[in-house]
């Protein structure tokens, strides 16, 4: 094995991965509208590629949980095909796997999140349970921290769903996600409160989706391409194993 992936793993191979595997990964995603070239996995299939990718760079020193795909998404649900958890439900999903894998063993914890509406309770999560349960848990944005490349790449004012950096990342890591025919860039509304509540604003706060685009989309994914993507996802995937690395007081090899 190359990886400890734990939905492809027996009982029998688990037990030899832990004698060396330090950290459990956690993939969190969410099961949302996309706009009209996405589909409505995509986060939960991009924190899995993610976690994947970071199983191998980090072997054999983690191994990867199945994926929570689904999250909180109320800012979605007019938009067909949404399901959305309660942030308490999502907590208390995290819970039940990290006692689970604490009975076992695993004392550190990374919540590798896609989904930007989950990280206000993954934030609380890592906190809560970090305390009840006596272990390290952290969490992260799957490409959030490859700045150099988002800066470079990404143009548009906003975006972050459904956009020229999303899009990019699903068309080098599941382009089966992504309908080429059908890339739009958003379509904004005019004015709305969602302009003083976006993130950097002085104030936030909830609003739904549509008050901010009428397809579901913001940026523009029309000029996503699978080299914009791999060079988000390879920049993000060094910088979260170099930090892990810190943490868990190991060595990792260089990336190729």
């Amino acid at each position: 094995m190359n990886s400890y992936l734990l939905p492809n793993m027996t009982w029998e191979e688990v037990e030899e991965a832990l004698k060396t595997v330090k950290m459990a990964i956690i993939p969190v995603g969410a099961h949302e509208q996309h706009g009209p070239h996405m589909a409505e996995s995509c986060d939960a299939v991009l924190a899995t590629e993610m976690a994947k990718k970071l199983a191998e760079r980090m072997h054999p020193h983690v191994l990867v949980t199945p994926t929570i795909n689904m999250g909180v998404s109320p800012h979605h649900l007019n938009f067909p095909g949404t399901i959305s958890l309660k942030p308490d439900t999502l907590i208390a999903i995290l819970r039940d796997i990290v006692q689970s894998l604490k009975h076992q063993g695993i004392k550190k914890f990374l919540f590798l999140n896609a989904h930007g509406g989950n990280q206000a309770a993954l934030g609380v999560a890592s906190t809560v349970l970090s305390q009840e349960e006596g272990v390290d848990i952290y969490y992260a944005k799957t490409t959030s921290s490859a700045k150099e490349s988002i800066n470079q790449y990404i143009q548009s004012p906003i975006f972050g769903h459904s956009c020229e950096r999303e899009v990019s990342e699903a068309l080098y890591l599941a382009p089966y996600l992504v309908r080429p025919d059908k890339l739009e860039s958003g379509d904004f509304c005019e004015g709305g409160r969602y302009t003083q509540l976006r993130p950097g604003k002085a104030i936030q706060g909830f609003y739904r989706y549509e008050e901010m685009t009428k397809n579901g989309c913001i940026g523009d994914a029309t000029k996503a391409t699978r080299e914009i993507g791999e060079k988000i996802v390879l920049e993000a995937t060094e910088n979260i194993a170099e930090s892990l690395k810190e943490l868990l007081g190991i060595r990792v090899e260089l990336l190729n």
